[in-house]
Protein backbone atom coordinates (compact mmCIF):
# COMPACT_ATOMS: atom_id res chain seq x y z
CA UNK A 1 0.00 0.00 0.00
CA UNK A 2 2.89 2.39 0.75
CA UNK A 3 4.20 1.86 -2.75
CA UNK A 4 0.86 2.83 -4.28
CA UNK A 5 0.69 5.94 -2.13
CA UNK A 6 4.19 6.90 -3.25
CA UNK A 7 3.09 6.45 -6.84
CA UNK A 8 0.00 8.56 -6.14
CA UNK A 9 2.14 11.46 -5.01
CA UNK A 10 4.59 11.18 -7.90
CA UNK A 11 4.66 14.32 -10.02
CA UNK A 12 7.29 13.20 -12.53
CA UNK A 13 6.60 11.94 -16.01
CA UNK A 14 6.23 8.18 -16.48
CA UNK A 15 9.67 7.81 -18.21
CA UNK A 16 11.73 10.00 -15.90
CA UNK A 17 13.82 8.17 -13.30
CA UNK A 18 13.42 9.14 -9.68
CA UNK A 19 16.44 11.03 -8.25
CA UNK A 20 18.69 8.94 -6.12
CA UNK A 21 20.52 10.03 -3.04
CA UNK A 22 22.58 8.62 -0.24
CA UNK A 23 22.55 9.03 3.50
CA UNK A 24 19.95 11.02 5.42
CA UNK A 25 19.04 13.24 2.45
CA UNK A 26 17.45 10.26 0.67
CA UNK A 27 14.77 9.82 3.33
CA UNK A 28 13.43 13.38 3.07
CA UNK A 29 11.65 13.05 -0.31
CA UNK A 30 10.21 9.68 0.72
CA UNK A 31 8.84 11.08 3.95
CA UNK A 32 7.38 14.05 2.09
CA UNK A 33 5.73 11.78 -0.46
CA UNK A 34 4.22 9.60 2.27
CA UNK A 35 2.90 12.67 4.11
CA UNK A 36 1.33 14.09 0.95
CA UNK A 37 -0.27 10.74 0.14
CA UNK A 38 -1.70 10.49 3.66
CA UNK A 39 -3.12 14.02 3.44
CA UNK A 40 -4.71 13.38 0.07
CA UNK A 41 -6.23 10.07 1.16
CA UNK A 42 -7.61 11.64 4.34
CA UNK A 43 -9.53 14.37 2.53
CA UNK A 44 -13.32 14.31 2.55
CA UNK A 45 -13.42 15.64 -1.02
CA UNK A 46 -12.34 13.76 -4.10
CA UNK A 47 -9.18 15.26 -5.60
CA UNK A 48 -7.21 14.68 -8.77
CA UNK A 49 -4.49 16.72 -10.42
CA UNK A 50 -3.13 17.07 -13.96
CA UNK A 51 0.22 18.23 -15.23
CA UNK A 52 0.57 20.77 -18.01
CA UNK A 53 0.03 18.04 -20.63
CA UNK A 54 -3.23 16.89 -19.02
CA UNK A 55 -1.86 13.67 -17.51
CA UNK A 56 -3.27 12.59 -14.11
CA UNK A 57 -0.65 12.96 -11.38
CA UNK A 58 -2.76 12.59 -8.22
CA UNK A 59 -5.85 10.53 -7.38
CA UNK A 60 -7.00 10.22 -3.78
CA UNK A 61 -9.10 7.66 -1.94
CA UNK A 62 -12.36 9.68 -2.09
CA UNK A 63 -12.04 9.88 -5.90
CA UNK A 64 -11.66 6.11 -5.91
CA UNK A 65 -14.78 5.76 -3.75
CA UNK A 66 -16.92 7.93 -6.03
CA UNK A 67 -15.78 6.59 -9.43
CA UNK A 68 -14.36 3.18 -8.54
CA UNK A 69 -10.99 3.73 -10.31
CA UNK A 70 -7.94 3.03 -8.15
CA UNK A 71 -4.88 5.33 -8.10
CA UNK A 72 -2.91 2.69 -10.03
CA UNK A 73 -5.53 2.77 -12.79
CA UNK A 74 -5.88 6.56 -12.86
CA UNK A 75 -2.39 8.05 -12.40
CA UNK A 76 -0.58 8.49 -15.71
CA UNK A 77 -3.66 8.60 -17.92
CA UNK A 78 -4.10 11.68 -20.11
CA UNK A 79 -7.40 13.33 -19.32
CA UNK A 80 -10.63 11.43 -18.67
CA UNK A 81 -11.20 10.26 -22.26
CA UNK A 82 -12.12 6.64 -22.66
CA UNK A 83 -12.36 5.74 -18.97
CA UNK A 84 -13.84 8.42 -16.67
CA UNK A 85 -15.96 10.30 -19.21
CA UNK A 86 -17.80 9.41 -22.40
CA UNK A 87 -15.77 9.84 -25.60
CA UNK A 88 -18.31 12.30 -26.97
CA UNK A 89 -17.86 14.55 -23.94
CA UNK A 90 -14.12 14.03 -23.40
CA UNK A 91 -12.85 17.01 -25.43
CA UNK A 92 -15.24 19.48 -23.85
CA UNK A 93 -14.49 18.27 -20.31
CA UNK A 94 -10.74 18.33 -20.96
CA UNK A 95 -10.85 21.87 -22.38
CA UNK A 96 -12.91 23.23 -19.50
CA UNK A 97 -10.64 21.68 -16.89
CA UNK A 98 -7.37 22.73 -18.50
CA UNK A 99 -8.73 26.25 -19.13
CA UNK A 100 -8.10 26.87 -15.44
CA UNK A 101 -4.39 27.15 -16.26
CA UNK A 102 -5.04 30.41 -18.08
CA UNK A 103 -7.13 32.17 -15.44
CA UNK A 104 -6.57 32.89 -11.76
CA UNK A 105 -9.01 31.77 -9.12
CA UNK A 106 -11.27 28.74 -9.02
CA UNK A 107 -13.54 27.55 -11.80
CA UNK A 108 -16.74 25.68 -10.96
CA UNK A 109 -18.25 23.17 -13.39
CA UNK A 110 -20.64 20.25 -13.41
CA UNK A 111 -19.78 17.11 -15.37
CA UNK A 112 -21.25 13.67 -15.85
CA UNK A 113 -18.39 11.24 -15.18
CA UNK A 114 -18.26 7.48 -15.68
CA UNK A 115 -17.84 5.01 -12.88
CA UNK A 116 -15.71 1.94 -13.35
CA UNK A 117 -18.85 -0.21 -13.37
CA UNK A 118 -20.25 1.82 -16.28
CA UNK A 119 -22.66 3.96 -14.29
CA UNK A 120 -22.76 7.72 -14.60
CA UNK A 121 -22.51 10.17 -11.73
CA UNK A 122 -23.02 13.92 -11.85
CA UNK A 123 -20.24 15.77 -10.03
CA UNK A 124 -19.53 19.39 -9.23
CA UNK A 125 -15.89 20.35 -9.69
CA UNK A 126 -13.72 23.19 -8.48
CA UNK A 127 -10.51 23.50 -10.45
CA UNK A 128 -7.57 25.91 -10.21
CA UNK A 129 -4.16 26.19 -11.73
CA UNK A 130 -0.95 25.07 -10.03
CA UNK A 131 2.10 27.32 -10.41
CA UNK A 132 5.60 25.89 -10.75
CA UNK A 133 8.77 27.14 -9.11
CA UNK A 134 9.24 29.62 -11.94
CA UNK A 135 5.80 31.10 -11.32
CA UNK A 136 4.35 29.70 -14.55
CA UNK A 137 1.28 27.39 -14.74
CA UNK A 138 2.46 23.81 -14.24
CA UNK A 139 -0.83 21.99 -14.01
CA UNK A 140 -4.36 21.93 -12.63
CA UNK A 141 -5.87 20.45 -9.51
CA UNK A 142 -9.52 19.47 -9.45
CA UNK A 143 -11.64 18.79 -6.36
CA UNK A 144 -15.02 17.23 -6.99
CA UNK A 145 -17.98 15.72 -5.16
CA UNK A 146 -21.28 14.20 -6.11
CA UNK A 147 -23.84 16.89 -6.92
CA UNK A 148 -26.47 15.52 -4.54
CA UNK A 149 -23.95 15.57 -1.68
CA UNK A 150 -23.03 19.14 -2.55
CA UNK A 151 -26.68 20.11 -2.75
CA UNK A 152 -27.29 18.51 0.66
CA UNK A 153 -24.43 20.54 2.09
CA UNK A 154 -25.67 23.75 0.50
CA UNK A 155 -29.19 23.00 1.69
CA UNK A 156 -27.92 22.51 5.25
CA UNK A 157 -26.00 25.77 5.09
CA UNK A 158 -29.03 27.57 3.65
CA UNK A 159 -31.24 26.12 6.39
CA UNK A 160 -28.82 27.29 9.08
CA UNK A 161 -28.70 30.79 7.61
CA UNK A 162 -32.48 30.94 7.32
CA UNK A 163 -32.94 29.83 10.93
CA UNK A 164 -30.63 32.54 12.14
CA UNK A 165 -32.10 35.27 9.97
CA UNK A 166 -35.77 34.87 9.05
CA UNK A 167 -37.12 32.09 11.29
CA UNK A 168 -40.45 32.67 13.02
CA UNK A 169 -39.10 30.69 16.00
CA UNK A 170 -36.35 31.69 18.37
CA UNK A 171 -33.12 29.79 17.78
CA UNK A 172 -30.33 29.78 20.36
CA UNK A 173 -27.16 27.71 20.33
CA UNK A 174 -25.95 27.10 23.88
CA UNK A 175 -22.49 25.75 24.67
CA UNK A 176 -21.70 23.12 27.32
CA UNK A 177 -21.38 25.91 29.90
CA UNK A 178 -25.00 26.92 29.14
CA UNK A 179 -24.02 30.24 27.62
CA UNK A 180 -25.57 31.43 24.34
CA UNK A 181 -23.13 31.38 21.43
CA UNK A 182 -25.50 32.15 18.53
CA UNK A 183 -28.88 33.89 18.80
CA UNK A 184 -31.24 34.76 15.97
CA UNK A 185 -33.35 37.90 15.67
CA UNK A 186 -36.54 36.37 17.09
CA UNK A 187 -34.70 35.15 20.19
CA UNK A 188 -33.03 38.54 20.67
CA UNK A 189 -36.42 40.23 20.75
CA UNK A 190 -37.93 37.57 23.00
CA UNK A 191 -35.05 37.76 25.49
CA UNK A 192 -35.27 41.54 25.53
CA UNK A 193 -31.57 41.76 24.74
CA UNK A 194 -31.78 44.37 22.02
CA UNK A 195 -29.40 46.82 23.70
CA UNK A 196 -26.86 44.36 25.06
CA UNK A 197 -25.67 41.17 23.42
CA UNK A 198 -26.65 37.94 25.22
CA UNK A 199 -23.69 36.06 23.73
CA UNK A 200 -21.51 34.50 26.40
CA UNK A 201 -23.70 35.73 29.26
CA UNK A 202 -25.17 33.33 31.85
CA UNK A 203 -28.86 32.61 31.33
CA UNK A 204 -29.53 33.87 34.85
CA UNK A 205 -28.71 37.39 33.66
CA UNK A 206 -31.39 37.16 30.99
CA UNK A 207 -34.14 35.26 32.84
CA UNK A 208 -35.28 36.49 36.27
CA UNK A 209 -37.49 33.52 37.18
CA UNK A 210 -37.71 30.09 35.59
CA UNK A 211 -33.99 29.87 34.81
CA UNK A 212 -33.68 26.74 36.98
CA UNK A 213 -36.21 24.87 34.81
CA UNK A 214 -34.52 26.10 31.63
CA UNK A 215 -31.03 25.11 32.76
CA UNK A 216 -32.36 21.78 34.00
CA UNK A 217 -33.76 21.04 30.55
CA UNK A 218 -30.46 21.97 28.91
CA UNK A 219 -28.47 19.77 31.31
CA UNK A 220 -30.81 16.87 30.57
CA UNK A 221 -30.30 17.27 26.82
CA UNK A 222 -26.52 17.33 27.21
CA UNK A 223 -26.55 14.21 29.38
CA UNK A 224 -29.42 12.14 28.00
CA UNK A 225 -30.34 13.62 24.63
CA UNK A 226 -33.32 15.57 23.41
CA UNK A 227 -36.70 14.78 25.03
CA UNK A 228 -39.61 13.61 22.93
CA UNK A 229 -42.08 16.34 22.07
CA UNK A 230 -42.11 19.99 23.07
CA UNK A 231 -41.77 21.54 26.51
CA UNK A 232 -43.59 24.62 27.76
CA UNK A 233 -41.49 26.81 30.04
CA UNK A 234 -42.83 29.77 32.00
CA UNK A 235 -40.15 32.40 32.57
CA UNK A 236 -40.05 35.93 33.89
CA UNK A 237 -37.91 38.47 32.05
CA UNK A 238 -36.65 41.79 33.29
CA UNK A 239 -37.95 44.64 31.14
CA UNK A 240 -36.49 47.82 32.58
CA UNK A 241 -38.36 48.64 35.79
CA UNK A 242 -40.98 45.92 35.21
CA UNK A 243 -41.02 42.18 34.75
CA UNK A 244 -42.75 40.21 32.03
CA UNK A 245 -43.94 36.64 32.45
CA UNK A 246 -43.79 34.65 29.23
CA UNK A 247 -44.51 31.08 28.14
CA UNK A 248 -42.08 29.58 25.62
CA UNK A 249 -42.93 26.36 23.82
CA UNK A 250 -39.47 24.86 23.45
CA UNK A 251 -37.71 22.06 21.63
CA UNK A 252 -34.14 20.95 22.21
CA UNK A 253 -31.48 19.22 20.11
CA UNK A 254 -28.15 17.90 21.34
CA UNK A 255 -25.30 19.01 19.09
CA UNK A 256 -22.41 16.60 18.62
CA UNK A 257 -19.25 16.88 16.56
CA UNK A 258 -19.41 14.84 13.32
CA UNK A 259 -15.61 14.64 13.25
CA UNK A 260 -15.11 12.70 16.47
CA UNK A 261 -15.08 8.91 16.63
CA UNK A 262 -17.46 9.06 19.58
CA UNK A 263 -20.18 11.73 19.90
CA UNK A 264 -18.73 14.72 21.70
CA UNK A 265 -21.37 17.23 22.86
CA UNK A 266 -20.82 20.70 21.47
CA UNK A 267 -23.87 22.19 23.16
CA UNK A 268 -27.62 22.38 22.67
CA UNK A 269 -29.77 23.81 19.94
CA UNK A 270 -32.76 25.46 21.64
CA UNK A 271 -35.76 26.40 19.51
CA UNK A 272 -38.71 28.18 21.10
CA UNK A 273 -41.86 30.07 20.25
CA UNK A 274 -43.69 32.55 22.46
CA UNK A 275 -47.18 31.17 23.16
CA UNK A 276 -47.99 33.43 26.10
CA UNK A 277 -51.13 34.94 24.58
CA UNK A 278 -52.52 31.55 23.61
CA UNK A 279 -51.75 30.04 27.03
CA UNK A 280 -53.33 32.98 28.85
CA UNK A 281 -56.42 32.64 26.68
CA UNK A 282 -56.58 28.92 27.49
CA UNK A 283 -56.20 29.63 31.20
CA UNK A 284 -58.89 32.27 31.08
CA UNK A 285 -61.25 29.89 29.29
CA UNK A 286 -60.56 27.18 31.86
CA UNK A 287 -61.09 29.66 34.68
CA UNK A 288 -64.42 30.81 33.23
CA UNK A 289 -65.61 27.22 32.82
CA UNK A 290 -64.66 26.39 36.39
CA UNK A 291 -66.31 29.49 37.85
CA UNK A 292 -69.46 28.90 35.81
CA UNK A 293 -69.55 25.35 37.13
CA UNK A 294 -69.10 26.61 40.70
CA UNK A 295 -71.97 29.05 40.35
CA UNK A 296 -74.15 26.27 38.97
CA UNK A 297 -73.26 23.95 41.85
CA UNK A 298 -73.77 26.77 44.36
CA UNK A 299 -77.23 27.45 42.97
CA UNK A 300 -78.23 23.79 43.31
CA UNK A 301 -76.87 23.65 46.86
CA UNK A 302 -78.58 26.91 47.88
CA UNK A 303 -81.89 25.67 46.54
CA UNK A 304 -81.81 22.85 49.12
CA UNK A 305 -81.19 25.22 52.07
CA UNK A 306 -84.24 26.04 54.22
CA UNK A 307 -82.44 28.95 55.91
CA UNK A 308 -81.71 31.85 53.52
CA UNK A 309 -78.58 32.73 55.54
CA UNK A 310 -77.29 29.20 54.99
CA UNK A 311 -77.96 29.62 51.28
CA UNK A 312 -76.04 32.93 51.26
CA UNK A 313 -72.99 31.37 52.89
CA UNK A 314 -73.22 28.42 50.47
CA UNK A 315 -72.73 30.81 47.58
CA UNK A 316 -69.63 32.21 49.31
CA UNK A 317 -68.19 28.76 50.05
CA UNK A 318 -68.44 27.66 46.43
CA UNK A 319 -66.96 30.96 45.24
CA UNK A 320 -63.89 30.64 47.49
CA UNK A 321 -62.60 27.53 45.70
CA UNK A 322 -59.56 28.59 43.70
CA UNK A 323 -60.53 32.24 44.10
CA UNK A 324 -59.72 33.57 47.59
CA UNK A 325 -58.53 32.52 51.04
CA UNK A 326 -61.06 34.37 53.21
CA UNK A 327 -64.49 35.91 52.84
CA UNK A 328 -66.40 38.38 55.02
CA UNK A 329 -70.06 39.45 54.88
CA UNK A 330 -70.81 42.88 56.36
CA UNK A 331 -74.42 44.13 56.36
CA UNK A 332 -75.56 47.69 56.80
CA UNK A 333 -76.88 48.64 60.23
CA UNK A 334 -80.46 49.91 60.47
CA UNK A 335 -79.13 53.47 60.36
CA UNK A 336 -77.65 52.70 56.92
CA UNK A 337 -74.24 54.20 57.77
CA UNK A 338 -72.31 51.49 59.58
CA UNK A 339 -71.41 47.93 58.67
CA UNK A 340 -71.99 44.93 60.94
CA UNK A 341 -69.95 41.73 60.59
CA UNK A 342 -72.54 39.04 59.86
CA UNK A 343 -70.61 36.04 58.54
CA UNK A 344 -66.94 35.15 57.97
CA UNK A 345 -64.52 32.34 57.29
CA UNK A 346 -62.06 31.33 60.05
CA UNK A 347 -59.11 33.74 60.25
CA UNK A 348 -56.49 31.15 61.19
CA UNK A 349 -57.12 28.29 58.77
CA UNK A 350 -59.30 27.65 55.72
CA UNK A 351 -62.90 26.83 56.51
CA UNK A 352 -66.52 27.49 55.56
CA UNK A 353 -68.18 30.85 55.83
CA UNK A 354 -70.44 30.78 58.91
CA UNK A 355 -72.56 33.38 60.72
CA UNK A 356 -70.72 35.34 63.39
CA UNK A 357 -71.87 34.68 66.94
CA UNK A 358 -73.32 37.71 68.63
CA UNK A 359 -73.55 39.73 65.43
CA UNK A 360 -74.81 43.22 65.96
CA UNK A 361 -71.75 45.25 66.90
CA UNK A 362 -70.61 47.55 64.06
CA UNK A 363 -67.17 46.96 62.63
CA UNK A 364 -64.74 49.80 63.30
CA UNK A 365 -63.76 50.49 59.71
CA UNK A 366 -61.61 53.63 59.30
CA UNK A 367 -62.58 56.35 56.89
CA UNK A 368 -61.75 55.39 53.31
CA UNK A 369 -61.95 51.68 54.00
CA UNK A 370 -62.43 49.66 50.77
CA UNK A 371 -65.72 48.20 52.09
CA UNK A 372 -67.08 51.70 52.76
CA UNK A 373 -65.93 52.81 49.32
CA UNK A 374 -67.83 49.88 47.76
CA UNK A 375 -71.01 51.00 49.55
CA UNK A 376 -70.57 54.60 48.41
CA UNK A 377 -69.87 53.61 44.80
CA UNK A 378 -72.38 50.74 44.68
CA UNK A 379 -69.65 48.78 42.92
CA UNK A 380 -66.47 46.82 43.44
CA UNK A 381 -63.21 48.04 44.99
CA UNK A 382 -59.81 46.31 44.81
CA UNK A 383 -56.91 46.94 47.18
CA UNK A 384 -53.45 45.49 47.92
CA UNK A 385 -50.92 46.03 50.67
CA UNK A 386 -48.25 48.56 49.65
CA UNK A 387 -44.70 47.26 49.37
CA UNK A 388 -43.34 49.72 51.93
CA UNK A 389 -45.81 48.62 54.64
CA UNK A 390 -46.00 45.40 56.63
CA UNK A 391 -48.85 43.27 55.20
CA UNK A 392 -49.89 42.18 58.68
CA UNK A 393 -50.24 45.73 59.95
CA UNK A 394 -52.02 46.78 56.76
CA UNK A 395 -54.60 44.01 57.17
CA UNK A 396 -55.05 44.55 60.92
CA UNK A 397 -55.77 48.25 60.40
CA UNK A 398 -58.65 47.23 58.12
CA UNK A 399 -60.07 44.63 60.51
CA UNK A 400 -59.03 41.75 58.26
CA UNK A 401 -57.01 38.58 59.01
CA UNK A 402 -53.32 39.41 59.24
CA UNK A 403 -52.33 37.11 56.37
CA UNK A 404 -54.47 39.12 53.94
CA UNK A 405 -52.48 40.96 51.24
CA UNK A 406 -55.07 41.51 48.49
CA UNK A 407 -58.73 42.45 48.92
CA UNK A 408 -61.82 42.70 46.72
CA UNK A 409 -64.99 44.28 48.09
CA UNK A 410 -68.25 43.78 46.15
CA UNK A 411 -71.46 45.53 47.14
CA UNK A 412 -74.54 43.48 48.05
CA UNK A 413 -77.65 44.87 46.35
CA UNK A 414 -81.17 43.50 46.07
CA UNK A 415 -84.45 45.12 44.99
CA UNK A 416 -82.66 48.41 44.32
CA UNK A 417 -81.22 48.62 47.84
CA UNK A 418 -77.70 48.25 49.20
CA UNK A 419 -77.62 45.53 51.85
CA UNK A 420 -73.92 45.48 52.62
CA UNK A 421 -70.57 44.28 51.30
CA UNK A 422 -68.90 40.92 50.71
CA UNK A 423 -65.09 41.02 50.96
CA UNK A 424 -62.79 38.41 49.43
CA UNK A 425 -59.20 38.25 50.71
CA UNK A 426 -56.07 36.64 49.29
CA UNK A 427 -52.74 35.86 50.90
CA UNK A 428 -49.23 36.59 49.64
CA UNK A 429 -49.10 33.33 47.66
CA UNK A 430 -51.85 34.54 45.31
CA UNK A 431 -51.76 37.34 42.73
CA UNK A 432 -53.73 40.56 43.17
CA UNK A 433 -57.37 40.66 42.12
CA UNK A 434 -57.98 41.79 38.56
CA UNK A 435 -60.95 43.06 36.62
CA UNK A 436 -62.22 39.55 35.63
CA UNK A 437 -62.09 38.63 39.34
CA UNK A 438 -64.23 41.65 40.18
CA UNK A 439 -66.82 40.59 37.61
CA UNK A 440 -66.97 37.11 39.14
CA UNK A 441 -67.30 38.56 42.64
CA UNK A 442 -70.19 40.75 41.45
CA UNK A 443 -71.97 37.67 40.08
CA UNK A 444 -71.55 35.94 43.43
CA UNK A 445 -72.67 39.03 45.34
CA UNK A 446 -75.93 39.24 43.36
CA UNK A 447 -76.89 35.69 44.33
CA UNK A 448 -75.73 36.18 47.90
CA UNK A 449 -77.66 39.45 48.23
CA UNK A 450 -80.90 37.75 47.11
CA UNK A 451 -80.59 35.17 49.87
CA UNK A 452 -79.64 37.80 52.47
CA UNK A 453 -82.63 39.92 51.45
CA UNK A 454 -84.88 36.90 51.89
CA UNK A 455 -83.30 36.26 55.29
CA UNK A 456 -84.03 39.85 56.36
CA UNK A 457 -87.71 39.43 55.50
CA UNK A 458 -87.96 36.63 58.03
CA UNK A 459 -89.81 33.30 57.75
CA UNK A 460 -92.78 33.22 55.41
CA UNK A 461 -96.27 33.00 56.94
CA UNK A 462 -97.92 29.60 56.79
Amino acid sequence: MSASRSETANTLGPDEPEPKGTGPSESAPVAGAELLAALLDGMDAALCAFDADGAVTHWNREAERILGWTPEEAVGRRGFAGWAVRTADADEVHERLMASMDSPGRQVHEFALLRKDGGRVLVRTQSARVLGADGKPAGVYCAFSEVHAQIDLERSIALSEALFEDASWGVVLVDVDLRPTVVNGYALRALGAGRTSPLGRPLGELVVQGVEELEGALHHVLAEGAPHGLTELWVTLSAGQTEQRRCWRSGFLRLASPLAEEPVPLGVGWLFHDVTEAKLAEQEADRLRFRSSQLHRAGRAAAECEDPMEAATAYIDFALAGFADHALIDLLAPDGERLIRTAATPSGAPGPCVPVAGAGIPVRYPHGHPALQAVDRSGSVRASAPLEKSPGDWAAERQWPRDAVHALCAVLRSRGRTLGVVTFLRGASRPPFERPDAMYAESVSVLTASSLDLHALGPADD
